[in-house]
């Protein structure tokens, strides 16, 4: 697209979106220019109508007069005749399957196989002179799907699953292809990171089975990630976890904040990954994966205690932490709340294996007893491939503990001082590929353990280790040992607990980052309601600009606040709106009076414990 090359030996591309209105010219170029100027290569601008689509021309036009090359992406929902107009100025156009030639009505009707022929007819009759102009001018395209906004039809067939999402982009792109449009991207985004990884996976699964000609791009995001260490933490599960999987050729960072604060994580995520594919995964031997990537369902292990505490079967995964940080905390335990450490390492009798050890693993698969595993900490594979061997090799009745890195922070001061020295290409060229697992055609190709020099990377880091084999159903403990100050160690373990949605322990937010459509500020308006439910523990609460991704993107959200006109919101029960056209300034003290009308509101402490 324009000057930027997608896929192949390209390297991962990062993109963002500006926040302003389309039609303010002047702005949609400052902040355009802004973001290339932090290292964003690609900038989606929305186009909510052919309005803004016309003035496309004039920001595109200023962009370039002042030296600005950066490609522009024209994000277009609902509106065909948008898309039309935008295909002649930019230089790629994003279309949403699910919303582009659809009305979402959340209708339930049966489809035969004819309705549903004579459906995707009706779909080609729209979509098709958009692929005809793109090609014609040589404009790329994105396919991209969002969990929270399927269309009827699809969700009547195959339900508001991974499924669905991958069927509807590519019912699209069988018509690009009929059409011998061939320069578009596929994306399959969803606020949760289990939904979103599944979806990807399964997508690159059916295209390898389509064969080689459909070897198209992927773009990878977290819609909705939110803002803060949450929102990293939620960003690096779904997207470190695939770029370690081989998977992914261009990424954006969703994060309510101002969009240049999205490329320093992005780009670090790029970097703390391999980009290689499966084709060049050192392989040592093939095993069967103890999971299903397609999706999720926890490793069943037994229950043991230890330290006084039960870990594994169908307990809570639990946190730990080494005496020396416990030693550090341990006057002060007593007033951590939820967030205090429940296991000591030195205490918890675990067997440190190495997974590549077969006479080990044979020898604590023979006891009859179940035991706490964890990979030895000198073992020479990256974090994600260790673990995934131990669970392959070691029987499930063994729980596992997992850990962000295999070798203890302290030990690793040196070789943090020699990467800090080191730019992020030298630190990536030094760094290890892992062995290839497979499961049928499902290949997990190498990634690359580099070292930390800061804490964003720390974090990034074991969210993207810990959070992927979270997500692939394995773990039952947690220890965070990348990170040296205790209490930053507990907050992240947790963290990447509730973000994983492997345990909750607080409110959990979903939070669009802001862009043209956004009806209200989004950063004061997040800020507002997590002040005013930040104690509600358990309490899913969804935060939408506007109407794009939610009510769709809420659906497993308690309550939900949405845009619903200039100075108006909108307050949703799950996927149901309940209160209409709500005065901003009234809007949160009406959401608290909802969550107290189900029943779910709470009087916050009058000295709440923060993590």
């Amino acid at each position: 697209m324009g000057n930027v090359g997608i896929g192949g030996d390209n390297p991962i591309r990062v993109q963002s979106m500006i926040t302003c209105d389309t039609m303010d010219t002047e702005m949609s170029i400052q902040q355009t220019m802004e973001l290339a100027n932090v290292g964003c290569e690609i900038v989606r601008i929305t186009a909510p109508t052919v309005k803004d689509s016309r003035n496309l021309e004039n920001i595109v036009k200023g962009l370039r007069e002042r030296g600005c090359n950066v490609p522009i992406v024209a994000d277009i929902h609902f509106k065909p005749d948008a898309a039309m107009e935008a295909a002649k100025w930019v230089e790629k156009v994003r279309i949403n399957p699910g919303n582009y030639a659809d009305s979402k009505k959340f209708v339930i009707r049966e489809y035969s196989d004819e309705q549903y022929a004579a459906e995707l007819n009706r779909i080609r009759e729209r979509f098709a002179p958009l692929v005809e102009l793109c090609k014609k001018r040589g404009v790329a395209m994105r396919i991209g799907t969002n969990h929270g906004s399927l269309s009827d039809r699809i969700l009547n067939r195959y339900g508001d699953t991974p499924l669905g999402m991958v069927e509807s982009a590519l019912e699209f792109a069988r018509i690009a292809r009929d059409l011998d449009y061939h320069a578009f991207v596929f994306s399959m985004k969803a606020s949760n990171p289990k939904i979103m990884i599944a979806a990807y996976r399964l997508l690159v699964a059916r295209l390898n089975e389509l064969g080689p000609d459909w070897n198209y791009p992927v773009h990878l995001g977290v819609t909705e990630a939110g803002e803060g260490e949450d929102a990293r933490i939620k960003s690096a599960i779904g997207i470190g976890s695939l770029l370690a999987d081989g998977i992914g050729d261009t990424i954006r960072v969703s994060l309510t904040e101002d969009s240049p604060h999205e490329i320093p994580v992005a780009k670090a995520l790029a970097n703390l990954t391999s980009h290689t594919g499966a084709e060049t995964a050192a392989t040592t031997e093939d095993v069967d994966l103890s999971f299903d990537p397609f999706s999720f369902q926890r490793r069943a292990s037994e229950t043991i205690e230890r330290d006084g505490v039960r870990i594994g079967g169908e307990e809570m995964i639990r946190v730990v932490v080494r005496q020396e940080n416990f030693d550090k905390i341990a006057h002060k335990i007593d007033k951590m709340g939820d967030y205090k450490p429940e296991v000591v390492y030195e205490n918890a009798q675990i067997q440190e294996i190495d997974p590549g050890d077969k006479d080990a693993i044979a020898k604590l698969n023979q006891k009859t007893e179940p035991e706490l595993v964890t990979v030895k900490g000198d073992v020479d594979l990256p974090v994600i491939a260790a673990f995934r061997l131990l669970a392959a090799r070691l029987q499930p009745r063994h729980p596992i503990l997992l850990k962000d890195t295999l070798r203890r922070s302290a030990a690793n001061d040196e070789a943090r001082m020699t990467n800090d020295e080191t730019s992020p290409n030298d630190q990536m060229a030094k760094g290890k590929t892992d062995n290839s697992l497979r499961h049928s055609d499902f290949v997990i190709p190498s990634s690359l353990d580099i070292g930390h020099s800061s804490f964003l990377d720390t974090l990034l880091k074991a969210s993207t280790n810990i959070g992927s084999l979270l997500c692939d159903g394995i773990g039952d403990a947690v220890l965070v040992q990348g990170e040296e100050a205790p209490g930053q160690a507990l907050r992240l373990s947790y963290n990447i607990l509730q973000a994983a949605g492997s345990r909750i322990f607080k409110t959990d937010y979903v939070a669009c980052p802001s862009c043209g459509r956004t009806l209200f500020n989004l950063q004061t308006t997040t800020a507002k309601i997590k002040a005013a439910t930040s104690h509600l523990k358990g309490v899913k609460i969804a935060i939408m600009g506007c109407i794009v991704n939610g009510p769709g993107e809420m659906a497993d959200a308690d309550f939900g606040y949405v845009g619903g006109a200039p100075g108006k919101v909108n307050l949703y029960v799950g996927k149901s709106a309940v209160k209409f056209n709500i005065p901003e300034a009234e809007a949160v003290d009406r959401l608290k009076d909802l969550i107290r009308e189900h029943g779910k509101w709470i009087e916050p402490a009058s000295e709440p414990v923060l993590v």
